[in-house]
């Protein structure tokens, strides 16, 4: 489960990084979608640790 969350942590970080080229804004309603998936991802990962 830990490995395969990090991996969804990864691509999603590169997924992000693309839509923010693609999109020119952090404020474009898909980017802020793919941050607050990525941040459901972080906290859940978070969780494990503790």
């Amino acid at each position: 489960m830990k490995k395969e969350l990090i991996r969804r942590i990864e691509k999603m970080r590169g997924y992000m990084h693309d839509l923010i080229s693609r999109k020119g804004s952090l404020t474009d309603p898909e980017v802020i979608l793919a941050s607050q998936m990525l941040d459901n991802d972080l906290n859940e990962y978070n969780r494990l640790l503790n």
